[in-house]
């Protein structure tokens, strides 16, 4: 199975994120994780993963006389690159789309669920702007994103930490130079 077609699904898509930061989680772990997923979907998405290549084993102990496995992600496997995103047709990109807002709306769903969910206390935010962007522009916009993204996204779990999701997506909603007379 293509790398692409491991990631875009919304289950396994929600089980790289939460590992995609080093933690190491035990399936168990990511059905607390995942409440909104049935154990047995959890525990055959994990094993999909696994035998993809996408998740590795990081520990094994027993535990009442069965194998409980830590699993983590290997993060250079998991990543989308250039490249990968150019083997996609049109239909994996629309797919991958949907996977991606499907994972967000259920994580947003399982986050308003909570009891001590408070929107406005934890700056939730999903907005959109317009913007009108040359080619060299909108590449210089991504590059700051990217970098400021890098400068956090390998924070790990510590005191006054909380696990935030940000999901930048950017698309081109009109053709060049709509906006001139003509």
């Amino acid at each position: 199975m293509a790398k692409s077609d491991l990631i875009i699904h919304p289950v396994r898509l929600r089980i790289l994120q939460a590992m995609f930061d080093g933690r190491e989680l035990t399936t168990s772990q990511l059905c607390e994780l995942l409440p909104d997923v049935s154990k047995a979907t959890v525990y055959r998405q994990v094993a999909v993963l696994a035998e993809g290549g996408l998740l590795e084993v990081a520990d094994e102990q027993r535990v009442r006389g069965a194998v409980e496995r830590r699993y983590r992600a290997r993060r250079a496997r998991v990543s989308m690159s250039v490249e990968d995103a150019a083997e996609m047709s049109v239909e994996d990109h629309r797919r991958g789309f949907t996977a991606v807002v499907t994972a967000l709306l259920a994580e947003f769903d399982v986050y308003l669920g909570r009891e001590d969910a408070d929107p406005v206390a934890d700056s939730v935010s999903y907005r959109q702007f317009s913007l009108w962007l040359s080619p060299e522009e909108r590449d210089e916009m991504i590059e700051q994103v990217r970098a400021v993204l890098r400068s956090k996204v390998d924070n790990g779990p510590a005191p006054g930490r909380t696990r935030h999701l940000l999901t930048p997506i950017l698309i081109p909603v009109e053709g060049p130079d709509a906006s001139l007379p003509t």
